[in-house]
């Protein structure tokens, strides 16, 4: 019977996993098709008008998190499936037939359904599974964030295809119904594979099972979340667009690379919910937020020349000068030789540069026949920094933000059956919606700091600020404890297993 049941909980994991990949999948198809419908000239769509037909979808999945972790603890997981992937495959079809930005942005939100799906399959899968087992069987099931990696990685080469090579660019209106062909065909799936099944526990009124929320340890949770998960979220179609404008990379390539971010951290997730199993999940979120306050401190400096006063060169004597050329300044009998720059922009990029290089040169500031004095200046100096920003350099960097934050989610989750057992799903889908609020909220931010400061790189410092703030809270949380539990330890312990 035991063999059965176990045999039953990992198939039941298993369709949880492929279905929730797809939800992903859907849930990031804006951030290639808007990405692709800006870039080929189809709509003249500002950054923040982009940022905010990323972050709606992510809006409304995170705010159905909620009340989808509810119904599937009162009602079970399998039919609260199914209707969610039939009711958001209308509006993905739906999304064929726009010819506007606010029809775009209002077909969103019903593209945004899939989103909610992570918190019934948490549910779903935390019933069919003993408490030992729960990181794990969690941690799988969170693999499905690599879905965003389905369409980073396929989307483009589809729409590639469909508008032949940018001859026929309505063809990109076949996408959507693709995928909405796709969720239909998974809810049938649903329905003859799975099995129903419901927590243990007798139904609650709604009272109590929001009774929970009252805890401030769930919004830290969801903080914590907010980074780990939501900024993954956004940062999966974020980065097509920062591929394409910041390193000129085609939507294919830009895709295919971004992809490298979202895929591993989808599936290092497992290996998050098996360290939170065997060591703890608090020592491991420890280190998730130092690994990515430096990672998001190396990522902030963009590519950029500074251009700032070299040294110069100033008259000897008083005279008159005779001759001047690129190389030389001759003053009467004094000859002054000019240094010229040993780089230009194109010797700059043709090797990989990790630090900052710099050059600098020398300009005649004077005329032949010109009198001059005694110190007066005759060239001035200029001086050129080069940060490359490589995109290879940037691209390992982003995937190992990308593992960080993958191991992170895992984490997270660890602690909500821990400490409410009883009503995982309502606390795993508040923790979701906080979490899938930095998915709608980050694009939107992005778009708006790149308005305003013209750097891409300003996504990447709001994640330093959200990464230290979540380390912060963190420390003084487990430094509290300590000193209610040890005080005379509490100065001289840095953190503490679960």
């Amino acid at each position: 019977m035991e063999v059965e049941i176990k045999r039953k909980s990992h198939v039941i994991l298993a369709i949880n996993t492929i279905t929730f990949s797809i939800c992903f999948a859907v849930w990031m198809l804006n951030g290639v098709l808007v990405t692709f419908l800006v870039e080929k000239g189809i709509y003249d769509w500002s950054p923040i008008q982009v940022g905010w037909l990323m972050g709606v979808p992510v809006l409304t999945g995170a705010v159905l998190r909620l009340p989808m972790g509810i119904l599937t603890d009162k009602y079970g997981g399998k039919w609260v499936f199914v209707l969610l992937l039939l009711a958001c495959s209308i509006p993905v079809f739906l999304l064929s037939f726009a010819d506007s930005f606010t029809m775009f942005l209002l077909l969103s939100f019903g593209v945004g359904i899939a989103g909610s799906g992570f918190a019934v399959g948490v549910a779903y899968t935390s019933v069919w599974y003993p408490k030992h087992w729960q990181g794990r069987a969690l941690g799988i099931f969170g693999a499905g964030n690599a879905g965003a990696a389905l369409t980073t990685i396929l989307a483009p080469t589809m729409l590639n295809k469909l508008t032949k090579g940018g001859e026929y660019l309505d063809g990109w209106r076949v996408l959507p119904m693709y995928y909405a062909f796709t969720l239909v065909f998974v809810a049938l799936i649903f329905i003859f594979f799975t099995e129903n099944k419901k927590a243990e526990n007798p139904p609650k009124k709604l009272n109590q099972l929001l009774k929970p929320l009252g805890s401030l340890r769930v919004w830290r949770f969801g903080l914590y979340y907010f980074l780990v998960f939501g900024c993954f979220v956004a940062f999966s179609q974020w980065l097509v667009p920062y591929f394409v404008n910041v390193y000129g990379l085609s939507l294919v390539a830009a895709g295919l690379l971004a992809s490298l971010f979202s895929m591993p951290s989808g599936i290092i997730r497992i290996l998050g919910g098996w360290i939170s199993d065997k060591w703890g999940a608090r020592q491991l979120i420890f280190n998730v937020f130092l690994w990515s306050i430096a990672i998001s401190f190396l990522l902030i400096i963009p590519k950029m020349d500074i251009f700032s006063p070299g040294n110069g060169i100033q008259s000897k004597n008083n005279g008159k000068v005779t001759f001047v050329s690129e190389d030389k300044i001759i003053i009467d009998t004094s000859t002054y030789f000019l240094k010229k720059a040993k780089y230009t922009n194109s010797n700059f990029d043709e090797k990989t540069l990790i630090l900052p290089k710099k050059d600098n040169w020398q300009t005649a500031v004077v005329k032949e026949g010109q009198e001059v004095k005694k110190k007066e200046l005759i060239a001035k100096g200029t001086t050129k920094i080069h940060f490359q920003a490589n995109v290879w350099i940037f691209t390992i960097l982003v995937t190992l933000i990308g593992i960080v934050w993958g191991i992170g989610k895992a984490g997270v989750y660890k602690f909500i059956p821990d400490y409410f057992p009883d009503e995982v799903g309502v606390v795993g889908g508040m923790v979701g919606v906080i979490g899938g609020l930095g998915g709608f909220v980050c694009p939107i931010v992005f778009g708006y700091l790149l308005e305003w400061t013209g750097v891409w790189t300003s996504s990447w410092m709001l994640m330093l600020f959200v990464s230290i703030l979540c380390y912060i809270w963190m420390k003084r949380v487990v430094r509290n404890l300590v000193r209610k539990h040890a005080p005379n330890i509490a100065d001289d312990i840095e953190y503490v297993k679960k």
